[in-house]
């Protein structure tokens, strides 16, 4: 039960959360030699961006999941032409699945954003960007938004049981007692399904940070909490409740092409995985309140 800094010294705790979150994934040497790339992860990136946008024409974003797409609207929204490259053959279709990709593509489209999918960079020159099927552009301005990692390195360095993440139980305690974490580095139980979860939005975060407080504190506060996240593109918000890393059955109700949509997403059982919304907030807090009776009478089925 003691932590050593870096600078040598050193503090004993009774209980410690570990909540180092995640780092983006960087564009290898071969692609990126000069390092011309930004990356969007704190507020200093932020500022780095929009420095960087000021003056510039033309930009490429590499990747087309949320953090690309967020940045690809604000930099139209500041004048700039921007291309999108990404593996993918829709945007967030692995995600939302292909009606809410294709949804999402036609927005930005409608913005003036230029796609170019399937496709990655190959090379990032001084002068633009060389995809994989050698078509060049040219651009002022590159970011990268093509994932992030846990830091877990200090975890297993201390011998905690990792997966793709720090493994943690439903009161987000590690494999070693009173060391707890928390956020983007944990992986959880689905209280429904027992799955592992890690989920990189930040209203996860911050209700596993409440959570991990009162275990703390010794209070036994299991993490129940149904995830939740928003993305914002232009004038349009699509709210997701609930997790769906794949599903058995797809429904539309109502038009995405008029923005007034839910899309649900179900499991084998027909029983609700997720729903996608846009315009229809009450629906999204309906399904947040079932998914919510279903946590809790499985809790209290759940041993501690």
């Amino acid at each position: 039960r003691r932590v050593v800094l870096d600078d040598g010294s050193a503090r004993t705790y009774g209980a410690l959360l570990i909540a180092t979150g995640a780092e983006p994934v960087r564009l290898g040497e071969e692609v990126d030699p000069e390092g011309r790339a930004l990356y969007l992860r704190t507020f200093a990136d932020s500022r780095a961006i929009v420095r960087a946008a000021e003056g510039a024409r033309r930009a490429v974003v590499l990747g087309a999941s949320f953090i690309g797409l967020e940045v690809a609207a604000s930099l139209r929204a500041r004048g700039l032409e921007v291309h999108v490259a990404a593996p993918d053959e829709l945007p967030l279709a692995r995600i939302l699945g292909p009606e809410l990709g294709a949804f999402v593509r036609g927005l930005h489209e409608e913005h003036g954003v230029v796609f170019h999918l399937p496709r990655t960079a190959k090379r990032i020159t001084a002068s633009g960007v060389v995809l994989d099927d050698g078509t060049a552009i040219e651009a002022d301005l590159v970011v990268a938004g093509i994932g992030v990692r846990p830091r877990t390195g200090l975890a297993e360095e201390a011998g905690l049981a990792t997966d793709r993440g720090i493994v943690v139980d439903r009161y987000l305690r590690t494999s070693a007692p009173g060391i707890y974490a928390a956020g983007d580095v944990a992986r959880w139980p689905d209280p429904l399904t027992g799955e592992g979860l890690r989920i990189e939005h930040w209203v996860v975060a911050q209700r596993q940070g409440q959570a991990a407080a009162r275990n703390l504190l010794g209070l036994r506060a299991p993490f129940d909490a149904v995830p939740f996240f928003w993305s914002a593109h232009y004038d349009a918000a699509i709210a997701y409740v609930g997790h769906a890393a794949k599903w058995e059955e797809l429904e539309v109700a109502g038009s995405l092409a008029d923005g007034d949509a839910r899309v649900t997403y179900r499991g084998e059982d027909g029983e609700v995985l997720a729903a996608a919304t846009l315009s229809r907030d009450r629906e999204s807090l309906r399904v947040e309140h079932a998914m919510e009776a279903r946590i809790r009478a499985a809790g209290q089925a759940a041993p501690s």
